[in-house]
């Protein structure tokens, strides 16, 4: 199977939308198919071996639209040349037509007011509420300004569907062509006793209107792709390569995998790699949502687009192109905005069936009307009232929209969600699982402890502590690494060592700064005659916390010991009683023993520990709570997370893991801070409650404008639904639900206290 989105062209309404996913859906070989009208994107799953990309394109041209496949390079290009032509185009003749209809219908509303209020307005030129001159005016916004509603509701007709286009143009249609009759042959309506009264203004002005709501929509529409433009812009533009000793600046698409390339302090870096020679500290928020510049050392990762803030440094790319961190992160956000909320469904059933209603109901106002009454124009005025006022552009737009922002603002925090679904049930999490290794803790050796012989001074540890990482830099030993970062983070410069040897199993020794310095186990020690009492309660008190004890000796006397664990993330504790705040049982899951497992606990507070449980039975923890009726997400960083992660309702991986458990994931937290869970599900209850707006007034809307406009009002009030005001409210109801969802956009976390 292959997966494909293609940019779709021509769609007006959610019954559009319907339509082209019904079209490709029809072909053999489609595993699946989501049409998304805000994002005017098609997500296709297929069988290149039963059906191909053109028949599909065909498809969608069959239907009356058009597509085209976005290739993998505009991720990180953006919106294509081709796409922002059409987009300027687009907004260009938009904007010809409103001017044109604006003109032209303020024309024929003054020309009207005479006949609207009954008076005698003598500032009205009398040749501008004549009817011949209003059907000049009104003409060229009929056919030419609303040509688009006449072509796409033709384009419906013939595949027997309907559409917003076809409500509009129908509607429009009767006002316009019932006065060109009375126009034409008033004397028709005089020997019946009836005045030949035109509708023109209605006509233009509906038409009007409505152009300016679809200019309003598309560039609110426009607004919700913004983090994705914001991301995209990051980039840098080019890159300064050493190639033969020189440096030379090359264009980004040129750099490739393998070059190396100088960054200086205040430059971005511009693309993905190892760094191979100086260290830095980088400004990673754009991509992490982190705040905290990050330290960096030759070995360490360095991501495109971050900031180098202090030093200057050579690394080796490793990533470029598509392939990068930021081209990775624009492609999931695109995907997520792309796919569809469970809570969609219901809109999606009502549009389907909501033109063809809509008509039905216009068809039953105008019998019902001429029945009762015989009053020819007031049938035709609610019938062509109910024709305009409903949308069903509102409906299809509830919750697209606020889907395409809430994961744009997840990318601008650092949180990337694949998918509308993942999304919208977070909001539902009544159990969080979390992973200690890697998760809660930093997932490597630390150095937690120093301790020194007597509390020696601080100026004699920083010397310790000098000897000590200068030795330990010549290990391969993880536990030698933890030594060596921890003297770093001190920013302490390291001196060479002579004569190191590694014993195994023991420890290290070598000569610095003229002093003989041995560092390892209490056993060595006890084998080379040093007399350690003096740390023997410190070393017992460290070793019952769970950490691993290294002792260090200077010249044959103990000096000091350095207490060496999987050290918890700051966050985490105020992470976890947060989230009990929230109301949400935590749990913690590791594969290490109940002991260290419960202290890590005790730490961060978690009553709930499942300990000692061996990867391949993750997954059966995390069904074992899911039976216990309880919405359950699981947050973890490794391969063995995997299965848990994938079992799990909601699979939150830390984006500082491996690449498996993050492809197992619904919801990836980039910085690898738990705080990223708390935003998650904040954004996940502002972004529900959002949709839930938008449907609520979209349904409202049309619940309650369909009977006014039909006249309901009128025999009890006398009111009557002017289908001038009906466009307007049509126009607008479309704009009020995307402006409503951009108002996502000013989503910030909570702290919670």
């Amino acid at each position: 199977m292959e997966t494909t989105t293609l940019k779709l062209r021509g769609m007006s309404c959610a019954s559009c939308a319907n339509s082209i996913q019904d079209a490709i859906n029809s072909l053999p070989g489609i595993s699946k198919c989501i049409v998304n009208f805000g994002a005017e994107q098609a997500i296709v799953t297929y069988n290149p071996q039963i059906t191909d990309l053109p028949t599909i394109q065909n498809a969608v041209e069959a239907a009356g639209y058009s597509a085209y496949p976005l290739q993998k390079q505009q991720i990180l290009l953006g919106e294509d040349d081709k796409e922002k032509r059409y987009r300027q185009q687009e907004l260009r003749q938009l904007t010809q037509k409103l001017t044109v209809g604006g003109i032209i219908s303020s024309l024929l509303l003054i020309g009207s007011l005479p006949m609207m209020t009954g008076l005698n307005l003598p500032f009205i030129p009398a040749w501008l509420h004549n009817s011949w001159t209003q059907l000049i005016l009104t003409t060229p916004v009929q056919f030419w300004c609303g040509y688009s509603f006449y072509i796409n509701g033709w384009k419906a007709f013939k595949r027997h569907a309907a559409t917003m286009d076809t409500l509009i143009a129908l509607g429009t249609s009767a006002a316009y062509f019932y006065s060109v009759f009375a126009t034409l042959l008033p004397n028709f309506f005089i020997n019946q006793g009836l005045t030949p009264d035109v509708y023109y203004e209605t006509a233009a002005i509906v038409i009007t209107l409505i152009l300016l709501g679809k200019l309003f929509e598309n560039r609110a529409k426009g607004q919700t792709s913004d983090a994705i433009r914001k991301l995209v812009g990051l980039q840098a533009k080019t890159a300064r390569l050493i190639r033969n000793g020189q440096e030379i600046d090359v264009p980004l698409e040129e750099v490739q995998i393998g070059d190396v390339i100088l960054v200086r302090p205040g430059e971005k870096i511009p693309v993905d790699g190892e760094i191979i020679s100086g260290t830095s500290t980088i400004d990673e928020a754009m991509i992490t949502g982190e705040s905290v510049p990050v330290k960096k050392y030759p070995g360490d990762e360095v991501i495109g687009v971050t900031i180098n803030q202090t030093g200057s440094f050579q690394f080796k790319a490793t990533r470029v192109g598509a392939d990068t961190v930021l081209a990775q992160i624009v492609q999931l956000v695109q995907q997520a905005q792309g796919s569809k909320a469970p809570i969609q469904r219901l809109a999606d059933q009502v549009t389907g069936w909501f033109v063809p209603a809509v008509i039905a109901i216009s068809l039953l106002t105008f019998i019902i009307w001429f029945n009762f009454t015989g009053n020819f124009t007031l049938s035709l005025i609610t019938t062509v009232g109910v024709l305009i006022i409903a949308c069903p552009c509102a409906l299809g737009l509830a919750t697209p929209t606020s889907v395409m922002v809430g994961t744009g603002k997840g990318a601008e925090n650092g949180i990337l969600i694949k998918g509308a679904e993942s999304l919208e049930l977070a909001h539902k999490i009544q159990t969080i699982v979390l992973d200690k290794t890697g998760t809660i803790t930093q997932g490597k050796p630390t150095v937690t402890d120093f301790i020194t012989v007597n509390g020696t001074a601080a100026s004699n540890e920083i010397k310790l502590l000098k000897l000590a990482g200068s030795l330990e830099r010549n290990s391969e030993h993880p536990l030698a690494e933890a030594v060596v970062k921890y003297a770093q983070n001190q920013e302490i410069d390291l001196i060479d060592v002579r004569d190191f040897a590694a014993i195994t199993g023991s420890g290290v020794q070598g000569l610095v700064d003229n002093h003989l310095v041995q560092i390892g186990t209490e056993k060595w020690m006890a084998e080379l005659e040093i007399n350690i009492q003096e740390l023997q309660a410190s070393k017992q008190r460290l070793e019952y916390l769970g950490k691993t004890v290294i002792l260090m000796a200077i010249d044959g006397k103990i000096q000091g010991l350095m207490g060496i664990a999987d050290a918890i993330k700051p966050t985490s504790p105020q992470t976890v009683k947060a989230l009990q705040k929230m109301g949400l049982e935590v749990v913690m899951l590791t594969g290490d023993n109940s002991r260290t497992a419960n202290t890590i606990a005790r730490e961060v507070g978690i009553d709930r520990v499942f300990a000692e449980v061996r990867p391949d039975q993750k997954a059966a923890t995390i069904q074992r709570l899911q039976t216990e009726r309880k919405i359950v997400a699981m947050v973890g960083d490794g391969i063995n997370d995997a299965p848990a992660l994938a079992q799990a309702d909601v699979g939150i991986a830390i984006g500082t893991g491996t690449d498996i458990a993050i492809a197992a994931s619904d919801i990836t937290l980039i910085s690898g801070d738990l705080q990223g869970i708390i935003t998650a599900i904040q954004l996940s209850r502002a972004t529900i409650r959002n949709i839930q707006q938008n449907l609520f007034f979209a349904f409202i809307y049309n619940a309650v404008g369909i009977p006014i406009a039909a006249g309901i009002l009128f025999p009890m009030f006398g009111w009557l639904l002017n289908p001038i005001i009906a466009g307007a409210a049509m126009a607008f109801s479309s704009v009020s639900v995307v402006t409503n969802a951009l108002r996502l956009r000013n989503f910030q976390p909570k702290a919670i206290i």
